[in-house]
């Protein structure tokens, strides 16, 4: 079914992410650009599959910065845009975000980051509410999965009402979550787009845009966050329900709305509690929360994840306590609520229960005693690792035995991606850094500049594709240009992988399906002036000889493209290229001098111990036939046979 399918009144089941691609639908967007990142990526999904029936231009952009401006070009010429991506993007995309605040905009233009409470598909739970009040732009939070929907479109008539960016912030259990919501219309594209530019200088609507001269522009940026703060004192989605004066009152926004209403159900404490809903959260709507302030005897903040709401309401609360008097506050400052990670009903009904004197146990003891003995002791152990077939199994399986019979105690740094993993057993254990996309590179080629200070060690670096594009090219110039002596890994699997194989630069379709001309990554490297050497990762004695070579090169940058694609990719998934079996009596098992090297150390999922025969067998069902494992057992038990392909 297409996100454009249905009418005004329809029912809907759908995803957090699909209600505000649909909101931004109804509100006759015409651009929207972003970056692929766990919870963010289904929304551009969903425009990009509606695209070319809806009239509308979709994009994945080369990182979230870019994704930003060309949303932002969108806007300046009349059209309404949106940008989206998680919650690292908006650190990526702040440089021009600060600018596009002074400037302001023309047409509506949305910024949707999806946060992660719990780092639940990330390496931190950073949060991006802290940049709406850094820059001063509006911030909204839908409570529910309606108002994903209408709070986008809203979010576009704020926009155009202010001329300026506004941010509608998802998490995790909003975006990944699903729920029926009532259909309205999608109008039809109408809008032409012109870019006017030849006004007086200070025109926001014909002039230049920019963001100088900075004290005149600030000072327009800060009207429009009072006047927002105006408009939010009367907005519908700022609701309130419980008693008229309540023991408590609970302040929430976002999905802990859904948590902190199933609380208050659970405890049976309606009577006692009145729960205000804010989804406009920045500017603070300080006439309404004031007026909840005053007929409370005590307040609990619950959010995600720091206490961004519960510092404002606490400056609020201050600045009128001569006439409401004071008021116990609970929340992340005094520890009632977790400072870290994902929120739960079950979290939230044990903070009320602490604060209002009752009883409330999640599970009963005895059920929770039997299921932390059964989670230590009776499940089998199940380490994080790449999937069965994977590339990124095979270059660290090559980096690491090279670094290691190198013998100078070399070192990788990483970055963001699938292979982040490496970190880790399942990766050999094989980076020593780990950051930000593209940190590898920049931190290796700092590491690669300390010669002078007596450092001897091998530096190498590891990146993938899209990450290539995205964060490591500047590196990548910084470290030829200084002639740092290091060796960068590209870890080229022709996709954006980890999050649904999304297209990037390297590839030649588009995320509409486009044909794109690609840019070539080799091409890139060479350009740049650095050597570049290209291998397949699944050749290991290939592999491993380039990359001694390498290592022994110890002068500038050289460049190790490991191309080989992603099992799980739309073209291979289910494709083998050999049928892999062990030969029983070849395979010696623990007596072999390996000490069952296929499966304690190489532990690929396809490889199994069969603890009573005592030998290595391979799972046909998992199994992706990349017949590396064949490379690598000292015995030669393991047989791969080439599958022929059909014409």
């Amino acid at each position: 079914m297409s996100i454009l399918d249905g009418k005004a009144g329809d029912r809907r089941l759908y995803m957090g992410n699909e209600c505000i691609a649909r909101g931004a639908l109804e509100a006759g967007v015409s651009v929207a650009a972003g970056y692929p990142g766990t919870p963010s990526s289904e929304i551009i999904e969903t425009l990009a599959k509606a695209a070319k029936q809806a009239g509308i231009y979709v994009e994945w952009s080369a990182n979230e910065k870019v994704s930003l401006e060309v949303a932002a070009a969108a806007s300046f010429a009349g059209l309404r845009s949106m940008c989206v991506m998680k919650q690292n993007g908006v650190n990526v995309a702040s440089d021009f975000l600060l600018h596009l605040a002074g400037s302001g905009t023309r047409g509506g233009m949305v910024l949707v980051p999806c946060d992660d409470p719990g780092a639940l598909s990330s390496v931190n739970e950073g949060e991006a509410r802290h940049f709406a009040r850094l820059v001063e732009i509006p911030l909204l939070e839908p409570g529910d999965f309606q108002e994903a929907k209408e709070m986008t479109q809203w979010a576009f008539e704020l926009s155009e009402e202010l001329r300026t960016l506004v941010m509608l912030r998802s998490v995790t259990r909003l975006s990944h979550a699903s729920g029926n919501i009532t259909l309205g219309d999608i109008p039809p594209q109408t809008r032409q787009a012109r870019f006017v530019h030849g006004g007086f200088i200070l025109d926001p609507m014909e002039g230049p845009v920019m963001s100088a001269p900075v004290t005149y522009k600030h000072g327009q940026q800060q009207d429009r966050i009072r006047r927002a703060a105006e408009i939010f004192e009367t907005s519908p989605f700022n609701t309130y329900t419980g008693p008229e004066s309540p023991e408590l009152l609970l302040i929430t926004s976002s999905a802990c709305n859904l948590y902190s209403k199933e609380a208050i159900h659970l405890l049976n404490v309606q009577d006692r509690v009145g729960l205000l809903k804010l989804g406009t959260t920045w500017p603070l709507p300080e006439k309404l929360v004031a007026r909840h302030l005053a007929a409370a005897k005590a307040v609990l903040v619950v959010e995600e994840i720091l206490p961004f709401t519960e510092e404002n309401v606490k400056v609020l609360a201050q600045e009128i306590s001569g006439e409401t008097g004071y008021r116990k506050f609970y929340g992340k400052r005094d520890g009632t609520i977790p400072s870290t990670g994902e929120l739960s009903p079950d979290i939230v009904a044990g903070a009320l229960a602490k604060v209002l004197g009752v009883t409330y146990e999640a599970v009963d003891p005895n059920y929770k005693a039997k299921a932390n003995q059964y989670a230590f002791f009776g499940a089998p152990n199940r380490d994080l690792t790449f999937c069965p077939g994977c590339p990124h199994r095979a270059s660290f399986w090559n980096i690491h035995n090279v670094l290691a019979a190198d013998g100078r105690e070399g070192f990788v740094c990483g970055d963001i991606g699938c292979y982040s993993m490496a970190v880790l057993p399942s990766g050999f254990s094989t980076l020593k850094t780990l950051h930000a996309m593209g940190s590898g590179t920049g931190v290796a080629s700092g590491f690669g500049k300390l010669a002078p200070f007596g450092m001897d060690q091998p530096v190498m670096s590891v990146c993938g594709d899209s990450t290539f594009f995205h964060a490591a090219l500047p590196a990548l110039v910084n470290a030829v240009h200084h002639k740092s002596d290091i060796t960068m890994a590209i870890l080229d699997n022709s996709g954006t992988g980890m999050t649904g194989f999304q297209s990037h630069p390297g590839l030649a379709t588009d995320a509409m399906g486009n044909e794109v001309p690609s840019i070539d990554i080799a091409g890139v490297c060479q350009a740049l002036g650095a050597e570049v050497r290209i291998a397949d990762p699944f050749d290991i004695q290939d592999t491993q000889a380039v990359l001694h070579e390498l290592l022994e090169t110890k002068k500038g940058v050289k460049v190790l493209i490991l191309r080989q694609i992603c099992a799980l990719s739309p073209q291979k998934k289910g494709k083998k290229s050999f049928d892999m079996e062990v030969d029983a009596d070849l395979c010696r098992g623990e007596d072999c001098g390996c000490n069952r090297l296929c499966t304690r150390i190489f532990r690929c999922p396809g490889l199994v111990w069969d603890a009573e025969n005592k030998r290595s067998v391979i799972d046909e069902v998992i199994c992706a036939g990349c017949g590396v494992c064949a490379s690598i057992c000292p015995a030669g038990a393991i047989k791969k046979k080439e599958i022929a392909k059909v014409a």
